[in-house]
């Protein structure tokens, strides 16, 4: 099975494992992939996650998924661009999720950050995704 777009087989990998109740999962490695794994880490959505080579040399992030008082803490996280439709937006113009509590991903010219950072920066660019 071809996968054609990592980020979103991510982000159901994560979903499924935590509505499953798993400690861990395991999808495959990139740079975007491990950019989003680190704002999501530091927004303090996930516990950790590492970069695990198997034995055919194939990278792979093994992401430690995170509960509190055995409730998940991601209760909704969801694909805004795909490969069909991008979606970009100016800073000005993005809009808060879920009222200010939830996160949004944006890939912009100074790397991946959440929509926090990006307000902080003033720079616009693609959304990713958003997490609450």
């Amino acid at each position: 099975m071809s996968m054609n777009y990592r980020l979103a087989d991510m982000l159901a990998l994560i979903k499924n494992g935590q509505q499953a109740r798993l400690a861990q999962v395991r999808c495959h490695a990139s740079k975007l992939l491990g950019n989003v794994l680190e704002v999501l880490k530091s927004e303090g959505y996930i516990n950790d996650y590492k970069k695990v080579t198997d034995d055919a040399n194939h990278s792979a992030f093994e992401i430690e998924l995170k509960y509190h008082e055995g409730e998940r803490v991601i209760k909704e996280i969801k694909c805004i661009s795909k490969p069909g439709r991008r979606v970009y937006c100016e800073i000005s113009r993005l809009p808060k999720f879920f009222n200010g509590l939830g996160i949004a991903i944006l890939s912009t010219s100074k790397g991946v950050m959440s929509d926090f950072e990006a307000r902080q920066a003033n720079v616009g660019g693609e959304v990713l995704c958003s997490v609450f």
